[in-house]
């Protein structure tokens, strides 16, 4: 079970991340760019800053483990899938101004990253034998 100080650690980044999000991704978006192209910028900055913040912050891990870049990259990969599909598919379909996109993927994000963080990215090696 996570300790209150690893939430509040995941929330401060997760919203520093998330107001990177926003914030580029609106800009992109009403000064002319598509949405799928702002969406990819924006969450491009976001996730660079949420690397650094999580991994040292949250999670009290070094920054140059391979796999532990990789598995985050997985697991970066999904949220992209799952914020384009949001962005890029139900917005337009359901006719929601961008700012409306973007107040979704930064709830359904979060939630969806935590729980592949605490369980699999940075999750430490079970090295206890049976």
């Amino acid at each position: 079970m996570p300790r209150l100080n690893q939430l509040c650690s995941f929330a401060l980044v997760g919203g520093i991340c998330a107001g990177i999000y926003v914030s580029l991704y609106l800009t992109l978006s009403y000064g002319g760019l598509v949405p799928e192209a702002a969406n990819a910028l924006a969450f491009g900055c976001a996730v660079l800053v949420q690397y650094a913040g999580q991994t040292r912050l949250t999670f009290r891990q070094k920054l140059n483990d391979t796999r532990q870049m990789i598995r985050f990259g997985l697991m970066i990969t999904g949220g992209a899938v799952t914020s384009s599909l949001i962005t890029g598919i139900a917005a337009p379909y359901f006719a929601l101004p961008p700012w409306a996109a973007a107040l979704i993927v930064t709830v359904i994000l979060p939630i969806q990253n935590f729980l592949f963080m605490s369980l699999w990215v940075f999750a430490k090696p079970n090295t206890s034998k049976a």
